[in-house]
């Protein structure tokens, strides 16, 4: 999801056969959807549309984050002992 698709978190959707859908927009507050969602029923009655809150995850990577055990093998620098 798109930093621009975070600002604008609730969707009216179109469902389409076979569990999916589509996003006719996207707005920045419930009210907003609210009221064009009102103006779409007036346009066109005979199509279904649906308010949500899309709250899709970000992409994450399958990289491994966990650290590495190199740091430890390596002696620790001696700052200010004089050696």
């Amino acid at each position: 999801m798109t930093y621009k698709d975070q600002l604008t978190p609730w969707c009216i959707i179109r469902p389409l056969p076979n569990m999916r859908t589509q996003i006719v927009g996207r707005f920045r507050r419930r009210v907003d959807a609210e009221g064009h969602l009102r103006i779409l029923k007036q346009m066109i009655p005979a199509i279904h549309y649906e308010i949500m809150f899309d709250i899709t995850p970000e992409p994450t990577n399958a990289k491994d984050l966990t650290p590495s055990n190199s740091y430890l093998a390596s002696p620790s620098p001696s700052f200010g002992r004089g050696d």
